[in-house]
């Protein structure tokens, strides 16, 4: 079946919300979701969305974005994420986004390798509260079709340029599918001829990919197990450029359990609000709040040396009536799992989070093919480097997404297309 559009979106993240919905109402637009619309890594997000504060804090933004990705990132994009953050926040409150306030202002919290409070937060579940918005939102607009359960296949290509994607109808595979039944090898690939499919050849004048991360073709990931790098493959064979591959982001802190499938993140701002960490001697062996991989390392240090699967983290440093109303989910889900935070320290192990490489982009979000766009945890912009400071994810991916957006109605109006 042929479809044609002005702009397909393959994957419904954040990053490819805001880019729907920066886009004009009078262009067509189709995305794509191979699960439900509701089963994106950015519905996951627990911590928060960074936000530079005033102009004062321009400087020591810039610098704790820099250090935790061991200044390896592209400075130019660590600039133009930071400046494009209130512009961000604003469109998400009118969007209907409900940050933390008190006395009508905005309430911060602080994670690891941050100098200082500079994340908005919505309880603990600050990625579901935005992304969630976004959806509706995006879901109201009469210019746009989504469809959910449809993965992409490969990409049309034309003449040099992206003309669009190449689709299949993956129902049967991860519709009311259990995650732990999927293990890192059952992936699209390994699955589809299992099935009769719809076959969709969707013609775009743009096409934007963000298709999240990798974290399901790992063993431990806190990735939905769907996200399998499909666009990364994709861009691989039709030579796209690709960068930092190898620059994966590890969580120090998911929730240690012998079930299979996705681990339960322990977000990063239990830490930042006091939370430490223990070995199997009720010894602390790390600053919490040192960047990722450094925590990471030491934890993984303590687990060799003892010989034992995971390490301790205890709230106990956190007020009662914070716990309570920063991190309600984390306390129930613990709870599920029989531990009360409240009570006793929580086993934590790292696991696979966060994919920092991906296919290159520009500062405007454009590949290296004519008419692509990638934006999201599958692009790559440089604004991370080696190593993603917790909580710039999320306004990495709308920041970048939504100059993808302007960048394709720039080209419009220029060429009149």
């Amino acid at each position: 079946m042929d479809i044609h559009t002005d702009v397909v979106i393959v994957g419904c993240g954040v990053a490819g919300l805001y880019s729907a919905l920066k886009l004009p109402r009078d262009m067509q637009i189709v995305m794509l979701t191979k699960s439900d619309a509701e089963s994106s890594d950015s519905f996951l997000a627990q911590g928060g969305i960074c936000v530079q504060r005033d102009d004062e804090d321009y400087d020591s933004y810039f610098e704790d974005t820099m250090k935790a990705g061991h200044y390896e990132n592209r400075r130019e994009s660590v600039d133009i994420m930071i400046r494009g953050s209130r512009p961000v926040i604003q469109d998400l409150v009118e969007y209907g986004v409900r940050f933390e306030q008190e006395d009508g202002e905005f309430v911060y919290t602080r994670e690891g390798a941050h100098s200082r409070p500079r994340i908005l937060f919505h309880e603990d579940i600050t990625g579901k509260e935005i992304t969630g918005t976004l959806l509706s939102r995006v879901r109201e607009l009469p210019n746009v079709t989504l469809y959910e359960y449809t993965a992409m296949t490969d990409i049309i290509v034309e003449d040099g340029a992206c003309r669009g994607v190449l689709a299949e109808d993956v129902r049967d595979i991860w519709k009311d599918a259990k995650e732990e039944e999927f293990s890192p090898k059952h992936t699209l690939e390994t699955s589809i001829t299992w099935y009769d499919r719809k076959e969709y050849s969707i013609y775009a004048r743009y096409t934007i990919l963000a298709t999240g991360g990798i974290g399901g073709s790992y063993q431990h990931s806190t990735n939905y197990p769907h996200l399998t790098g499909d666009a990364i493959e994709i861009a691989k064979v039709h030579g796209i450029r690709l960068e930092n591959l190898d620059y994966v982001q590890i969580h120090p802190t998911t929730l240690y359990s012998e079930k299979p499938g996705r681990r339960f993140l322990i977000s990063e701002s239990v830490r930042g609000e006091g939370a430490v960490l223990y070995n199997g001697k009720k010894e602390r062996f790390v600053d919490e709040l040192l960047p990722r991989d450094v925590v990471t390392k030491a934890i993984r240090e303590q687990m060799k040396a003892e010989g034992t699967d995971h390490v301790w983290l205890s709230m106990e440093p956190i007020k009662k009536d914070k716990i309570l109303k920063h991190f309600p989910n984390i306390c129930q889900h613990c709870l599920e799992e029989g531990y009360d935070v409240l009570k006793e320290w929580i086993p934590v192990v790292p696991a696979q989070h966060y994919f920092m490489g991906g296919i290159w982009v520009d500062s405007h979000s454009r590949t290296s093919m004519e008419k692509l766009y990638a934006v999201g945890e599958t692009s790559c912009n440089g604004v991370h480097g080696a190593n993603r400071l917790a909580s710039n994810s999320l306004l990495e991916s709308l920041v970048f997404a939504g100059r993808a957006a302007q960048m394709i109605i720039d080209t419009d109006r220029t060429k009149g297309e």
